[in-house]
This record gives C-alpha cells, structure tokens and sequence, in this order.
C-alpha cells in the first residue's frame, strides 16, 4: 500500500510538473491577423481618412503626419516600449467598425506613420505594421 501512494504522489507531481512547465509555454502571442492587417492596408491605401488637421486625406498623400526623428522611428520595433511623451492616435472610427474587438488591455495606435498594437498597461509594441501611412 505505502507503495501506491507513493506511485500516485510521484505521478500527480509529474502531471502537475509538466503542466506549469507547458502553462509558460503555452503564452498567447499579440500581433495583428492576416485579415485585420489587410483590412487596415486596404483602408489607408485606397480610402481617405482625417488628419490631425482635419483634411480628407487619402492613402499614401496625406499630409497632418509629422515625421520621427530617425532614432525613435527605428526604436518604433516589437518587444520595445512607446518612448514616453510620444503623439499616438487611434485608428479612425469607421476603420474600427469593420475589424474584430482588440484584445482586452490592448489597442492599436497610429504612431509616425506606422500602425501599432500596444499594452496598455506596460506601452510595449507587441506588433507593427509598416507601409500603411508613408512620411
């Protein structure tokens, strides 16, 4: 009998063992789907959208975006956190209609003419998509 305890004590702490091992590596990656990504590059290159300044704009024409200096556009990468301070923008409204509900604690923002899905909590980029508004 001491022995079959034994045995299910060993097999319980390998099932439980092996589960918390597999639980971290089971983490969800956020990024941006192939059919919310096109719906996005479809909507900056052929529809017209408001700048900052409120002109109709239309795809790659537009003119409200101020450029990045070129050492926080290249920080602008996955795994990095939004520097402090920087001038975001939520995707426009009629856009947000036609994609699926982000993630919760998630948003997509539109940063130096780059498409971005940030945390929330923490500012890191967890995707980006690029050649959606060209400086």
């Amino acid at each position: 009998m001491n022995f079959s305890i034994r045995t299910a004590l060993a097999a319980v702490v390998l099932i439980f063992g092996s589960a918390s091992g597999m639980a971290s590596e089971l983490s969800v990656e956020v990024v941006f789907s192939h059919d919310e990504a096109a719906t996005i590059r479809a909507y900056f290159h052929t529809g017209g959208y408001q700048s900052a300044g409120g002109h109709v704009t239309h795809g790659k024409n537009h003119k409200g975006q101020k450029s990045l200096p070129p050492g926080i556009a290249k920080n602008l990468q996955r795994g990095k956190p939004l520097p402090p301070g920087i001038a975001k923008r939520g995707l426009p409204t009629d856009l947000l209609a036609g994609l699926p509900r982000v993630r919760h604690g998630y948003e997509r923002v539109i940063v130096g003419g780059k498409v971005l899905l940030i945390e929330v909590a923490t500012q890191i980029i967890h995707d980006v998509l690029v050649d959606i508004l060209l400086d």
